[in-house]
């Protein structure tokens, strides 16, 4: 069997990222375009896509006790290295918070959307003296497709898609990601370990500490985590994570398909259930790479951005995999899950990235071990249920369908009821 697109597709999608990634590829733009003028710019003019400006309005700038755009590119004027791709901010000091606080303050930067069909885009122009540097970033989170310095062009390559919304297409397929994790030597996957203890780090650092709704700390209840129920437990340890990242916690993460918080949906409630129900490394690791696999998958279809929730439509259904995988199903079983989890969740909205996305990923990861436990007992949604088809690979066809055509004006109607307020 040919484990290099199973791989290649994880290596690719599998980042590591400080802070919500839309702010940050933002704050990354901004990076490139002040490298490339030299200098502090005296003025930032950002044009970004809708999905962008949606997920960066109320989301935490890790350092700063501040959200938005605003701060994202001050910071990174002011201490933002583009080579260090979605960790851009990561050499930041306290030196430097106050210094991007301050020229935040200034008014030295105007945000404006974009008007075009991409889900993701973002044009970063800076200016001083009598000079423009422009960086552009489109449909992946990194993907720089034009530099350039006052009228002379000095980096071009081509968008990756001109479909709105796209997302690189590996060739998956659920029963193939099912044959790659059963058969793949467990070496070629060992690199998860790194995935499972970056995202562990910050779900600590959330149940230690006071973040955002505090969902994590809720569920807890102030007892100790081995004494929670399975659900409990996988619930307020990744709600945990989601809580401390979206308050602006310093700590990284390894996001999966351009998102933080869907690389922490992806990775830590495998693991938790693991650790809860006490089973071994390899079953585990081979989950890991199911719940990654089948989220890329799905994302895949979806797009890096849509009105869809992330973590609930793609991430969730991955940890449901996964977690029926732990609990001893096989391909059929993962089947039934993945069906149970679009009949259940489909409609979970994206409202941008804010604390609140901990209370949607605790919910939606409820219904995962639910589904997972149904499709164990046999129990799936059929195609006479709505929008499930007769096979999960057509559903999941659905779920995109209803994502993109289905939900075309709910982003601009999403954001107009966030700028209203």
């Amino acid at each position: 069997m040919n484990d290099q697109k199973y791989l290649y597709a994880m290596q690719q999608e599998i980042k590591p990222a400080l802070g919500c990634t839309e702010p940050i590829a933002v704050a990354l733009a901004v990076a490139k375009a002040k490298e490339t003028l030299g200098c502090l710019p005296q003025r930032v003019e950002l044009w970004v896509s809708c999905n962008i400006l949606k997920n960066a309005m109320g989301v935490g700038i890790p350092g700063t006790g501040m959200v938005g755009l605003e701060i994202a590119s001050a910071l990174s004027c002011v201490a933002g290295r583009s080579l260090y791709g979605l960790e851009v901010l990561s050499g930041a000091k306290e030196e430097d918070y106050e210094a991007a606080r301050a020229y935040a303050a200034e008014g030295r930067i105007c945000v404006q959307t974009k008007d075009t069909d991409k889900k993701l885009y973002i044009e970063a122009h800076v200016y001083a003296d009598g000079h423009e540097a422009v960086c552009i970033i489109e449909d992946a989170h990194t993907a720089i497709t034009l530099v350039k310095l006052d009228d002379q062009i000095l980096e071009y390559s081509e968008p990756q898609s001109q479909h709105p919304g796209s997302a690189l297409d590996y060739g998956l397929d659920v029963s193939g990601i099912y044959r790659f994790i059963t058969k793949v030597e467990l070496e070629k996957i060992a690199f998860l370990r790194d995935v499972i203890a970056m995202n562990d780090a910050i779900a600590q650092e959330g149940l230690l500490r006071r973040y955002g709704m505090r969902v994590g700390q809720v569920l807890q209840g102030g007892l100790p985590m081995e004494e929670l129920s399975l659900t409990d437990y996988v619930c307020a340890y990744t709600a945990a994570a989601a809580d401390a990242r979206m308050a602006g916690c310093t700590l990284p993460v390894m996001s999966t398909a351009g998102s933080g918080n869907q690389g922490i949906c992806a990775s830590l409630p495998v693991a938790a259930a693991a650790r809860r129900l006490r089973i071994d490394e390899e079953p585990l690791l081979r989950a890991e790479a199911l719940s990654q696999l089948i989220t890329i998958h799905i994302k895949t279809h979806i797009g890096k951005l849509s009105p869809l929730c992330g973590c609930a439509i793609a991430a969730s259904i991955g940890s449901a995999a996964g977690i029926t995988y732990l609990l001893g199903g096989g391909l059929t079983e993962i089947l039934y899950a993945i069906q149970n989890m679009i009949s259940d969740i489909s409609g979970m909205i994206c409202d941008g990235a804010k604390s609140s996305c901990a209370l949607k990923i605790a919910s939606s990861l409820a219904s995962a071990i639910q589904c997972a436990r149904l499709a164990n007992a046999g129990v799936t949604a059929t195609k006479h249920d709505g929008i499930i088809a007769a096979d999960a690979e057509e559903s999941i066809r659905n779920l995109a369908n209803l994502g993109s055509a289905g939900m075309d004006r709910a982003d601009r109607v999403i954001l107009d009821m966030m700028i209203t307020k």
